[in-house]
């Protein structure tokens, strides 16, 4: 990639699809929290809480990561890790939603994947920010846990 790509304008071209895609992910699970406040099931609750802490919440650190942490990452990556984690979350939600235990273990799978390139982008470089640094790490020991701890209580859950 170009010199331009590690300035500014790069990491937000980096981060931007992860951005938008939380932001959408956030309003989804607050549109379906308004939809089902008065009928809401275990399985809309779960929906919810996970669009806005995966999809959303999620989503922001590893797209601030591609941003300002991954100074020498080319778009191509940028955008596999985004298709990869985008997958993975359908994958879950539907597997979760339908029953279909297999879904949701290959979007746990395209989820780890996922962090998997993210975190290899990440490497190498000297961030700015070194709390940056510390707060993706964070980020990554959360999912790292949470994805296999999820799938287990898929599992049990059935």
């Amino acid at each position: 990639m170009t010199d331009a790509m590690t300035g500014a304008p790069g990491a937000l071209r980096r981060a931007l699809p992860y951005l938008v895609s939380a932001l959408v992910c956030t309003v989804a699970g607050g549109l379906l929290a308004a939809a089902t406040a008065y009928a809401s099931t275990q399985k809309t609750a779960w929906a919810t809480a996970y669009l806005v802490l995966v999809g959303g919440v999620a989503q922001v650190g590893l797209g601030a990561a591609l941003a300002w942490l991954a100074q020498h990452a080319s778009m191509r990556t940028a955008w596999v890790g985004f298709v990869l984690f985008t997958l993975g979350n359908a994958g879950v939600l539907a597997g979760q939603l339908s029953g279909l235990i297999a879904l949701t273990f290959t979007g746990g799978a395209l989820l780890v994947v996922a962090l998997a390139v993210i975190v290899a982008a990440t490497r190498g470089g000297a961030p700015a920010h070194p709390v940056l640094l510390w707060g993706f790490r964070a980020l990554v020991v959360l999912l790292a846990v949470s994805i296999p701890t999820g799938l287990v209580l898929a599992v049990v859950g059935h």
